[in-house]
Parts: C-alpha cells; sequence; structure tokens
C-alpha cells in the first residue's frame, strides 16, 4: 500500500511564505486541540444539551438580560434531561452548564474565523495556490460540516433521550480528530525540506505498520467516544482485571450480537481496554524495529514520541476508570487522545518522506 509522500510548496510561496502558511495552521491545529478539550468538558459536565436551538449567527450572543436567561431556561426545562435528571435546578446552576456550552460552539464559531480570513489573505496575495489551497479549501468545508454534525449530535438528545447518542458523538469526535490530523498533516506539509542525504532504510512492512498504527489510533478514538457516551468508564472501575475478571461477564448480553460492540457498556470497555494494549505494543515493536534499521533519527524521534504518549494515554486512562472519572482526568485523557493523533499524524508524515519508494 503507496502512501503519498508530502509534496513542499514552491514557486511564489517561497520559504517566508511557507514559515508564515505553517504557523497560520499550527495557530487553527491548537485551537482545534482548546476545542475538543472544551468538548470534553461539555460532556463531562452534562452541558451539551443546556441550548436547545442550533443558531449558525445569532447564537453567538449570550443571554444579555435576566429575562433572556429565563427564556433559555425555559426551553432547557422543556427537553427530558431537566424533568429527569436536573428537575428543580437553579438559574445559576444553569447558567454554569450553559456557559460551558456556548464557549464550545462560540470556538467553532471562532475556528472558522480564523481560518477563513488568514486563507482569503495567502490565496489573494498568491502564497497559497494549486492543490495545496484546495487541501485547505477542503479542511475548512470540513469543519463547516462538523458545526452541522455537532448540532445533528446535540439534537439527538432533545426529545427522547437524556443524553446524546453515543454514535453521533463518535462521529463529532472523530471528525475533530481528523480536522487535527489534517492541520498538523499540512502544516508538516509546508514545513521546510531538509538537505540532507538519506539512504532511505524505512521498510515496506515498517511503512506499513505506521499506517496501520495511524489507522488503529483512530479506531481506538472512535471505541473511546462509545465508551464516554454509554458513561461506560463509570463501571468495572478495577484494572488489570474488569471486576476480577480477565473476560467479564455479559460480553454478549444484547441480542442481536453485533449490538453489544456499540451499546454494551460492558463490551464497548472491555474492547477499549484490549485495543488499547494493541496498539500501544505494536507502536513499541514499530519503535524497536525503526531503531536497529532506519538511518532517519526523525523518524525514530517521532516514533519514540508516539509510543511515548501512547503510554502516558494509557497510563491516563487507567488512572481516570479508578478514580471514577473526574473532571480533571476525563479531560486530560481527552487531551492525550488529541496529542496522540498529532503524533500520530507527525510520525506518518515522517516515514512517508523516509520511506524507499
Amino acid at each position: 500500500m503507496a502512501i503519498p509522500v508530502p509534496h513542499r510548496m514552491s514557486g511564489a510561496a517561497g520559504a517566508s511564505a511557507d514559515g508564515a502558511v505553517r504557523v497560520w495552521l499550527l495557530i487553527v491545529a491548537a485551537l482545534v486541540f482548546a476545542m475538543i478539550v472544551v468538548g470534553g468538558a461539555t460532556r463531562l459536565t452534562d452541558s451539551g444539551l443546556s441550548i436547545t436551538e442550533w443558531q449558525p449567527l445569532l447564537g453567538a450572543i449570550p443571554p444579555l438580560s435576566e429575562a433572556d436567561w429565563q427564556a433559555a431556561f425555559d426551553k432547557y426545562k422543556a427537553i427530558p434531561e431537566y424533568s429527569i435528571v436536573n428537575a428543580g435546578m437553579s438559574l445559576e446552576a444553569f447558567k454554569a452548564i450553559y456557559w460551558w456550552e456556548w464557549t464550545h460552539r462560540f470556538l467553532g464559531r471562532f475556528i472558522g474565523i480564523a481560518f477563513a480570513l488568514p486563507f482569503l489573505f495567502f490565496w489573494l496575495t498568491g502564497k497559497l495556490r494549486g492543490s495545496f489551497a484546495l487541501k485547505c479549501l477542503g479542511i475548512f468545508a470540513l469543519g463547516g460540516l462538523q458545526g452541522a454534525i455537532g448540532w445533528y449530535m446535540v439534537k439527538s438528545g432533545l426529545s427522547e433521550r437524556i443524553d446524546v447518542s453515543q454514535y453521533r458523538l463518535a462521529l463529532h469526535l472523530l471528525t475533530a480528530f481528523s480536522i487535527l490530523a489534517l492541520l498538523v498533516w499540512l502544516a508538516l506539509e509546508a514545513g521546510p525540506e531538509s538537505g540532507r542525504i538519506r539512504l532511505h532504510t524505512v521498510t515496506r512492512g515498517q511503512r506499513r505498520t505506521a499506517i496501520a498504527l495511524f489507522a488503529l489510533i483512530f479506531v481506538q478514538s472512535g471505541l473511546g467516544a462509545l465508551v464516554a457516551g454509554l458513561k461506560a468508564g463509570l463501571t468495572h472501575n478495577t484494572w488489570p482485571l474488569m471486576d476480577g475478571k480477565l473476560v467479564p461477564d455479559g460480553l454478549a448480553s444484547h441480542t442481536p450480537w453485533y449490538l453489544n460492540f456499540f451499546e454494551n457498556v460492558t463490551t464497548t470497555q472491555f474492547d477499549h481496554r484490549v485495543v488499547a494494549y494493541v496498539v500501544v505494543v505494536l507502536a513499541l515493536v514499530h519503535l524497536v524495529s525503526l531503531i536497529r534499521s532506519a538511518d532517519d533519527e526523525r523518524v525514530v524521534g517521532s516514533a519514540a514520541l508516539l509510543a511515548v504518549c501512547l503510554l502516558a494515554q494509557m497510563l491516563i486512562g487507567i488512572w481516570t476508570l479508578l478514580s471514577g472519572v473526574p473532571l480533571a482526568l476525563g479531560l486530560a485523557h481527552q487531551a492525550g487522545a488529541a496529542i496522540v493523533i498529532a503524533a500520530a499524524t507527525l510520525h506518518l508524515s515522517a516515514i512517508a518522506r523516509a520511506a524507499a519508494p
């Protein structure tokens, strides 16, 4: 399987233009990272359903008077989450969850502006052109789609449920991770090319392992989203065994059988644990393989960074589980997932440059 080798920006862009474009993309990536973390806080504080309308423009203005706040609160009172979970909530308590959701949506709008205005400037001044400009435009379109996906997710919890669909949550989170990965990839593509001569000793097997790692990390992120959506982290809070068993009871209690992978609390947590072990072991084996054969220290360094990030993320995940998912650790685990995605993208980019044809 071949993977695309990043093409360097050339021509009118020049070295200084490359640097400016790269900084812009990295800033937007940092903003996306912040939004992922705030999204985690919104979920962990059960704030995601506090705003019951999608107003892409007018929604940027929060309630400005007590009457506005009361109107927003009355709309929240009309959904099942209030009557079943938060009946009797005070207006002040509502404001606390409202601000988390409003901040999350505001960040999305701000990221759109932070991307669009520099993009127009770089395009009009000739610093973005050709396929690279089209790739940037594609990310912008994906960002707009992400806003619609976010509302699609929220809408699932406004009528018949007291929380959002775990399927839509997974779609929303994986789209966010995809945007982050694409931004990091393009930022690396806009970076300077090393003039050093390389022997290109990265093998096809090592290249395929890097691709498999990248894919498995996205699968693991999706499994994590299912665990979060089902609140599966609040159960089986033991490690390394699940309530005293290597293979817990109840893995196949749902029918039809395939629903267990998506709707069974025990199965989703079990899968998330097992895939974590597989990913970490594969990353360590991949690192050892590169240390033994690759001549490019950048490839070895990116593989080492990825392995360290994965190990740290697994330890944070275990700590979070044993602690019953407190807010701080839950946020650290979500932030760690975004960091792992970025590290996996960095490594895939590095191995794409070093791999033999």
